[in-house]
């Protein structure tokens, strides 16, 4: 605290990284969980905010290459300063490293000045990462043993005096040119005047770390007129040395079931990151567009029924992750225990058993193959014989019936209890349409049949027409019969009800595609 007990604000520099997320510090992401304030650049990836604490104030600066920035830095300084002097956790979030042509120091400079409590966590620079996701390192005993990082963003009138060129063509084996491209054609010539060989090896690597990167490889004297014919542009790094012959036998990232595939996920924002992740280890571009939202039901009045009458139930029947989750949580909102002896919890499968495990219930019963209610059913028939037993069914609002109606023809007794809703999601208007017609998608991924229909629900006559253009892929087969209710029968079917499954069985289908054959 201050003198007269004001709260103390403090400023954290933190390197984003070269652009894909997972690429962020963990003592990165830390700050910026704990931000009350952050500030960022064009460059930075906006999945990262949403790691942002509920209730943090976002401010966007600019600040992407060539482009004149939103704010000026002397703005931007002004902006920092402010936010700590109200007392603030701010966090300055940078693309790549803070210190790497990133302007860090002089925003360092402006908050000690202030007096201001200053930390400075680096990231990973695009100088190295770009190559790296490209296949080539910056440095092999075979090929190079030094290299150096410069900015190609000056006037190109004052390129020769500003940065000495010459002198660095020869003086290290590999170069790494950043924000360079609008000056590519100034910068190789002067590379070239500094003796360095016309047919030495590089790169052009654009949008590094993402499933939208593009490579392109030619002798130096030849690479910005090739850059221009291939469309290339900002942001992209430029490798210049003998390491660049190591992409060819190297290049990992492009090799990717998934790469650069567009791939939309449909299902509830607040779970959708499973999925983005199993996405993006693929190498596709997960596009978050939800068509549902999980609520808990208007009225807890039957669930608590539930719980103070715990003790008359034989089995609890599991049959989704979100069930458990919103059923152990008011649970434990009751201080109602759900682990206790001669009470059994049947799940429908490995992923709610997962989950119902992770709350710290155990699970006594899940089918051995078939994950859906009916193999649940069969399972309960064959080891847990229903009749004169009495079954407690947490679900959705809007559950299938097929278990309780199997149940109750076995004799067994079954409480239906809605733990949360399912409802539509607040999706801006015309922002579907304007992903699947403007901005294309390759793939569409559903993950319960409120998604289909919601999906349905927005299509206009166009984006109908694009969606059918696209690859669809269904979590099951209850899933995929609502796709094929309206129209848009899955190419795509997981083996098993899961978002690491569906992902799978889609890297499985785009392969086969890629060697002309058929599934």
């Amino acid at each position: 605290m201050s003198p007269g007990g004001a709260r103390r604000g403090r400023v954290i520099l933190v390197g984003a990284g070269p652009g894909d997320p997972d690429l962020i510090t963990l003592r990165g992401l830390n700050a910026l969980r704990e931000a009350d304030a952050v500030v960022y650049d064009s460059l930075a990836p906006r999945e990262l905010l949403r790691m942002a604490r509920p209730g943090a104030s976002l401010h966007d600066v600019g600040k992407r290459g060539h482009d004149a920035p939103t704010r000026p830095q002397t703005e931007i300084n002004e902006l920092l300063v402010r936010l700590a002097r109200e007392g603030k956790n701010v966090v300055r979030l940078k693309g790549g490293d803070p210190f790497v042509f990133g302007r860090g120091g002089e925003e360092v400079t402006a908050c000690t000045d202030s007096g201001l409590d200053v930390e400075v966590v680096p990231g990973i620079s695009s100088a190295l990462a770009a190559p790296a996701y490209a296949g080539i390192p910056v440095t092999d005993r075979r090929h190079s043993a030094s290299f150096a990082v410069v900015t190609g963003h000056k006037d190109p009138t004052r390129v020769s005096a500003e940065t000495r060129w010459e002198e660095l063509a020869t003086a290290v084996d590999t170069l790494v040119i950043l924000m360079g491209m609008r000056n590519l054609d100034e910068l190789i010539g002067r590379v070239l005047a500094g003796g360095r060989d016309p047919k030495t090896p590089a790169a052009v690597v654009m949008n590094g770390t993402l499933p939208s990167q593009k490579v392109l490889v030619a002798p130096l004297d030849e690479l910005a007129a090739r850059s221009r014919e291939s469309g290339l542009g900002s942001p992209a790094a430029v490798v210049i040395g003998d390491v660049v012959r190591l992409r060819e036998a190297q290049s990992w990232f492009e090799n990717r079931p998934l790469f650069g595939k567009r791939v939309l996920v449909t299902r509830d924002a607040s779970q959708s990151d499973s999925m983005v992740a199993a996405l993006r280890e693929a190498g596709a571009h997960a596009i978050v567009a939800p068509m549902i939202e999980l609520a808990p039901p208007e009225s807890w009045h039957e669930v608590d029924a539930a719980l103070d009458g715990i003790e008359g139930y034989d089995a609890i029947l599991i049959t989704s992750a979100n069930a458990i989750r919103f059923f152990a949580a008011r649970a434990g909102e009751r201080d109602v225990a759900l682990a206790r002896p001669g009470l059994h919890f049947l799940c429908v499968g490995p992923r709610t058993a997962e989950v119902t495990r992770a709350a710290g219930i155990p699970v006594h019963l899940m089918p051995e193959n078939r994950f859906d209610a009916e193999g649940l059913v069969d399972e309960i028939v064959k080891h847990l014989p229903p009749r004169g037993r009495r079954f407690l069914f947490p679900c959705a609002d809007k559950a299938r019936d097929v278990l309780p109606e199997r149940l109750r023809a076995e004799g067994g007794r079954v409480d239906s209890v809605t733990v949360y809703r399912t409802r539509a999601a607040a999706t801006p208007p015309g922002a579907l349409r304007r992903i699947l017609v403007d901005e294309g998608v390759d793939v569409l991924t559903f993950t319960s049949p409120s998604t289909v229909v919601n999906f349905a629900e927005r299509l206009d006559e166009e984006s109908r027409a694009a969606a059918e253009r696209c690859t669809v892929a269904a979590i099951g087969p209850v899933t995929a019969e609502a796709l094929r209710e309206v129209g848009l029968a899955p190419q795509v079917l997981a083996e098993r009800a899961g978002v690491r499954e569906l992902v799978a069985a889609l890297e499985g289908w785009v392969s086969g595609k890629q060697e002309g054959g058929s599934r």
